[in-house]
């Protein structure tokens, strides 16, 4: 199914974003193809859709996604076959994401030591390696803590997405790729976030699923 035709059908408006947004399905493609995994952070209500996102990736969005017969055999090696049934039966294949806003104890740790701005910035340069990406959520773009991720990020080599709103800010003139929702109030341009993040997943769990 072309989810990014439909969602152009079904948001005229996004049409200004089509090109982007095929970008990041792509960059992230490449990621999953590479054994990488997802990084993401936002504040507020794109701290919600961080974790929103975060929750598609890893585990089935419309698609089964099976675990394979290997795993099963893997099970019997160290469990009973009705154990090895139950897990081979429920887990779902999940394509790796890492919600940095979800820390509570790293977050509270560096803004009481360091400070906010680089909260994000500590996990990322922690957790990232090179065939890592890292999506920046900021409806205007200017939100220091993400800024100072996702400089971080472009200097480990780390694939970079920035999701703002209105002219970009700072992410759009720093990210490798940024979708910029054609709104300028902040409530708006979340109410566009949802489908185009929705549709580069549902593009990749057609894609590798």
């Amino acid at each position: 199914m072309d989810y990014l035709k439909e969602l152009i059908e079904r948001y005229p408006r996004l049409a200004v974003c089509e090109e982007s947004i095929y970008s990041a399905y792509e960059i992230l493609k490449t990621v999953y193809e590479s054994y990488g995994k997802v990084l993401i952070a936002g504040n507020g209500g794109s701290a919600a859709d961080a974790d929103h996102i975060t929750g598609e990736l890893m585990k089935s969005f419309v698609k089964k996604r099976k675990t394979p017969d290997a795993f099963y055999q893997s099970l019997l090696g160290v469990t009973d076959k009705e154990t090895a049934a139950v897990l081979s039966e429920k887990l779902e294949r999940g394509l790796p994401a890492i919600n940095l806003t979800n820390h509570n104890a790293v977050i509270t740790a560096s803004i009481n030591d360091i400070g906010a701005k680089t909260m994000y910035a500590q996990q990322l340069y922690s957790y990232a390696r090179e065939n890592d990406a890292f999506i920046g959520i900021s409806t205007s773009g200017n939100s220091e803590n993400v800024y100072y991720a996702m400089l971080t990020a472009k200097a480990m080599g780390v694939k970079t997405i920035a999701l703002t709103g209105g002219s970009g800010g700072k992410l759009a003139k720093t990210a490798d790729v940024t979708i910029k929702a054609p709104e300028t109030e902040t409530y708006k341009i979340q109410e566009l976030h949802l489908p185009v993040y929705h549709c580069v997943c549902l593009m990749l769990e057609e894609y590798f699923f």
